[in-house]
């Protein structure tokens, strides 16, 4: 009886780590992937999040080109690929989106089938790291709105921005406001103001959108004020009324962001995983422009003035 008690203990072991050793051993579709999808005629952002629940499952985020990330609540992983459906979100009436791929390498590529049926190729690329310098050496602060006409910027459709009393505004939806020049990593400072029930954001880099809405008064979410969408979760709501001018400042290096609303540290030295929906691309190795949004609610703006890190930090 001992000899067989030990014999089932030592094979509990044996088990034990065995499994614990199948656990620890990466499924090569693990990971952060940056996407690309024709759709409609042009080249648009996504994102995919592959990780594993216990021993074999895998699950995950998708990012489509709009909206929140979306939890994926399993892989099918067959030996031709794998594939995974999510729900509708922002896309017009129909079916669950679904998602099909192979790895090749250390690329993806694959189709979406849209909500309404149709089908578009995709392809991906894992996510790069991205230099992290906890103590940069900073320049001289840069004024990105000089207070009197678009000088700097650009729009992607038709132009609603006007400037008045030294007030950059988007008074309705319309086009997305998006710098002519592209940074790496800096520190923005933003001066903003919105009316009631309006929601913007500022895009940092053209990919991660920094919520502006109006909040004031509901739960700390990272769909609200202060949050990076769907992404991160600000610490507390540091909102103010509507109609009153509110501060963002807002440090970005590498993936890992800061953001002081209204003078409180709501977002502390954390990672953003991915693009977040409406990103003008998903090339996170590459410089990206400040873009803020305008095709969603009005927005004023009366500062907007960014900081870089000295050149000979890349050097």
């Amino acid at each position: 009886m001992i000899f067989t008690l030990k014999r089932y203990i030592g094979l509990g072991i044996v088990l034990f780590i065995t499994s614990f050793a199948f656990s620890q051993q990466a499924n090569p579709l693990e990971g952060r992937w940056d996407l690309e999808v024709e759709f409609n005629g042009k080249t648009v952002p996504s994102w995919l999040e592959v990780r594993k629940s216990g021993v074999a499952t895998l699950i995950g985020r998708y990012v489509s080109y709009n909206g929140s990330a979306r939890p994926i609540s399993e892989i099918q992983v067959t030996d031709d690929g794998f594939s995974f459906s999510i729900p509708r979100q922002w896309e017009p009436e129909g079916q669950d989106m679904k998602i099909e791929g192979k790895l090749s390498g250390n690329s993806l590529s694959g189709t979406m089938t849209y909500t309404d049926g149709s089908v578009h190729q995709w392809t991906g690329a894992k996510s790069p790291p991205l230099p992290y310098n906890a103590n940069p050496d900073w320049d001289e602060p840069i004024d990105l709105f000089n207070g009197k006409d678009l000088k700097g910027w650009h729009t992607d459709g038709k132009n609603q921005w006007v400037i008045k009393d030294g007030i950059l505004t988007s008074p309705k939806s319309g086009a997305n406001l998006i710098s002519d020049e592209k940074f790496l990593d800096f520190k923005l400072k933003a001066e903003f103001r919105y009316p009631e029930g309006s929601n913007s954001g500022i895009y940092l880099r053209g990919r991660y959108e920094v919520q502006i809405a109006d909040n004031i008064g509901l739960e700390p979410s990272d769909i609200y004020f202060g949050g990076i969408y769907g992404f991160i979760e600000p610490n507390e709501n540091a909102a103010k009324p509507a109609n009153e001018w509110q501060t963002y400042e807002i440090t970005l290096i590498g993936r890992r962001v800061t953001i002081v609303a209204n003078g409180k540290t709501v977002i502390s030295d954390q990672t953003i995983p991915g693009i977040t929906g409406g990103a003008l691309d998903s090339r996170e190795w590459q410089p990206g422009p400040i873009m803020i949004q305008g095709d969603h609610g009005p927005v004023e703006f009366r500062k907007l003035q960014i900081t870089l890190v000295k050149p000979t930090q890349y050097e």
